[in-house]
């Protein structure tokens, strides 16, 4: 299969070619022993790439967004920066430290002198690479059994090295934030990563896990992140991922949760700053008493493209699901959501609400909606909507007649519509990293840092 993509994207131009040639040659290069178990995986990986193919722009869930500008550069592998490089980065892109564990991946690599992993009562965070040397078994299990549906999915996986490892034994309660900090240098010449991100937290267990991707440079390069959580039975869960990289750059992320008997999770989504964007999230409620919250905030500018595309799947029944993601849209950028609900045959006494609105701060500013649900149960409690609109102008008149000033009002109405899910984000100095970091080149917004 890869070797008859790869003939038949004998043209240099041809992306999947490129990557299935990179994958090969990346075989050939590695020096480093690992385990039987992962090499097959990649090549499950690429194999499947190479069946899949990438997405097209008939394909119904890529119809809102463009892949063009992605497909036509050639990205390679990212090189190693060194101890200097990585601190440098480090100080430039997140000079404070919230306590807790931090683990620090420059251009996709681990740097363990700048990091600060978690070992404390039977609780891990630390290097996946390191993870799969030291319990093996362990990660074989969970990185296989895991989805290759999606093109961009068997992607990671064929170049699959290293990115972050959580694990939570029974009943442990990490207090402390855990950051899982990405940050990217760029370079003269496009590059990828690939990072991989594994939570796993046994039966009554709970943390906060922090996932953050921040650009140091203005470079062109592309970020393919894949993130599984499974939370077993009674466990609790908050993710949060804020995306803030280069406005040159892509970034396409997939986080796919799993969840026992009465488990919650909370997975929160912050993007802005970044030429093309896509987010995949899919959750399978699949034991009764399972709940789970969706919250997403995207702002854009110029021509910046964010697309959110979730799918919660409730598989048993007495499940419940809460989904609300707000767009803030300037210039000429665009956004895209795609919520899908589906309440399987048996999902009884389900309840599912899906919401998502849209602030457009700009005629040129464009967006595209499709809540969705799909009920094949008859003892439910289902609602989605969606609306766009813009700022009110009565509420405008309001503040200015109580002597505020126009770009200052505007600030204000903007910052209130984005707190509904921002006042969500249970950690302060997050809360704070995230306005600093999305907010930063919208004109209405100037006003509120003044």
């Amino acid at each position: 299969m890869i070797a008859s993509a790869i003939a038949k994207g004998a043209d240099s131009l041809d992306p999947l070619a490129r990557y299935l040639r990179a994958f090969e040659d990346d075989c050939r290069a590695r020096t480093a022993i690992a385990p039987r178990w992962l090499d097959s995986l990649r090549a499950q990986g690429a194999e499947r790439l190479a069946g899949l193919g990438f997405p097209k722009p008939n394909d119904e869930d890529w119809r809102a967004t463009s892949l063009a500008p992605l497909k036509s550069l050639a990205f390679a592998r990212a090189p190693r920066p060194t101890l200097a490089e990585a601190r440098s980065a480090l100080e430039v892109a997140a000079p404070g430290e919230p306590r807790g564990a931090r683990l620090v991946f420059v251009d996709g690599a681990f740097f363990g002198e700048l990091s600060r992993p978690l070992t404390l009562g039977g609780a891990v965070a630390g290097s996946l690479a390191e993870a799969w040397e030291a319990a093996p078994a362990k990660l074989e299990d969970l990185l296989g059994r895991w989805s290759l549906g999606r093109a961009f999915t068997a992607l990671n996986t064929a170049f699959l090295s290293d990115g972050a490892f959580v694990f939570l034994p029974r009943g442990a309660s990490v207090e402390e934030p855990i950051d899982l900090l990405y940050l990217a240098t760029g370079g003269r010449e496009p590059v990828f990563v690939q990072p991989r991100n594994v939570i796993v937290a046994e039966p009554g267990s709970s943390a906060r896990v922090v996932e953050r991707y921040l650009a140091v440079g203005e470079g062109v390069y592309f970020t393919n992140a894949v993130t599984q959580i499974a939370a077993g039975d009674g466990a609790a869960i908050e993710h949060y991922r804020l995306e803030r990289e280069s406005r040159a750059a892509f970034h396409v992320s997939e986080v796919e949760v799993r969840e026992g008997r009465d488990a919650q999770v909370s997975a929160f989504s912050f993007s802005g700053g970044t030429a093309l964007v896509r987010n995949d999230v899919a959750v399978s409620l699949s034991a009764p008493g399972a709940r789970v919250g969706l919250f997403g905030l995207s702002v854009t500018s110029g021509a910046q493209h964010v697309d959110n595309h979730t799918c919660i799947e409730h598989v048993s029944p007495r499940c419940a699901s809460e989904e609300s993601y707000r767009s803030i849209l300037d210039g000429a950028s665009k956004a895209v959501f795609h919520g899908r609900i589906v309440v399987h045959e048996g999902a009884q006494k389900t309840d599912a609400t899906q919401s998502t609105k849209s602030l457009l701060l700009s005629d040129d500013a464009t967006v595209n909606a499709k809540p969705q649900l799909e009920i094949r149960a008859d003892d439910v409690k289902c609602t989605h909507g969606a609306a766009v609109g813009q700022l009110d102008q009565e509420a405008i008149f309001y503040l200015r007649s109580r002597g505020i000033g126009p770009e200052q009002a505007r600030a204000m109405l903007t910052r209130a519509f984005a707190s509904q899910v921002i006042g969500k984000v249970k950690l302060d100095w997050l809360r704070k990293v995230i306005e600093e970091e999305l907010f930063t080149g919208i004109g209405a917004l100037q006003g509120a840092k003044a």
